[in-house]
């Protein structure tokens, strides 16, 4: 009697063993396929965090290429402005030469017809 019953007691453990054995494989199993869940998760996440990086790059190094040809095309056009304003100066610095020439020319014209004048008075006389 007491033999079977450490036989019973005995198979009872190796049951329970067994079953506990069993269950801590399901345990492991599912705490492994949660890790790798969620592992895959991040990875999406982190994926998708590296392709915006990329793109971000792209786009800086693109913004870069531009800047610096609109900071070219910038400096062409002030150097053009420059020049309109300096050939604006010239022609309003022809103007008054002109200006002064043509009051220069009133003048001695009418020297010249004073002179006249009194030559022909002085031959009338």
């Amino acid at each position: 009697m007491l033999s079977r019953l450490l036989k019973e007691h005995q198979a009872k453990q190796n049951e329970r063993k067994e079953l506990q054995e069993r269950r801590r494989r399901e345990a492991i199993t599912a705490a492994t396929c949660l890790t790798e869940a969620l592992v895959d998760h991040l990875n999406v996440g982190v994926a998708q965090a590296y392709v915006n990086q990329r793109k971000l790059d792209h786009e800086v190094k693109t913004l870069q290429v531009q800047a610096g040809q609109f900071a070219k095309q910038t400096a062409q056009w002030i150097s053009m402005v420059e020049g309109f304003n300096q050939a604006l100066k010239e022609i309003g610095d022809v103007e008054n030469w002109a200006r002064s020439i043509e009051m220069d020319m009133r003048t001695i014209a009418t020297a010249l017809e004073y002179v006249h004048k009194g030559q022909l008075q002085a031959a009338s006389s």
